[in-house]
């Protein structure tokens, strides 16, 4: 795991890769659940939904795309994608360090509850539990975070 990798903003061209990673983060998070059924739901969620309202910066290593994050002009963070080789990395705390810096003012998202090493992470880059919620979009039961500088 090198910690070599550049980043960048999103462009159009980046749709095919960043759907790819999602996938596969999400397959390795969650191995129960199949996602193949998924893929066209969350690429339409991504046309329609993420990329027309979110700065997203992508990371990439040898042109090929490593993680991605987008944070609305709101500051919330929907999604923080690692790609599954690169956990353990600083990658991570990289993309969490340009979300602060693209919402200077502060940050919020939903982490799914059962997902203790999102939420270990997202603590340890000072985000605090503010309250527990249900994910509008996929009805699992989630924790709102916030970060504040």
């Amino acid at each position: 795991m090198s910690a070599d990798f550049t980043l960048r903003p999103y462009t159009d061209g980046d749709e095919d890769a960043a759907i790819d990673l999602w996938f596969r983060t999400w397959q390795q998070a969650y191995p129960s659940i199949d996602f193949a059924q998924r893929l066209e739901g969350w690429r339409t969620r991504w046309r329609d939904e993420l990329v027309p309202v979110a700065r997203i910066m992508v990371a990439s290593r040898s042109d090929r795309m490593i993680g991605f994050v987008t944070v609305d002009a709101s500051g919330y963070l929907d999604q923080l994608v690692v790609a599954p080789e690169e956990w353990g990395s600083n990658l991570g705390n990289t993309l969490i360090a340009e979300a602060k810096r693209m919402s200077p003012k502060g940050i919020t998202l939903l982490v799914n509850t059962d997902n203790a090493r999102a939420i270990r992470f997202y603590e340890r880059n000072g985000f605090v539990h503010t309250h527990d919620d249900i994910n509008p979009v996929s009805g699992r039961k989630v924790y709102g975070m916030a970060w504040r500088p």
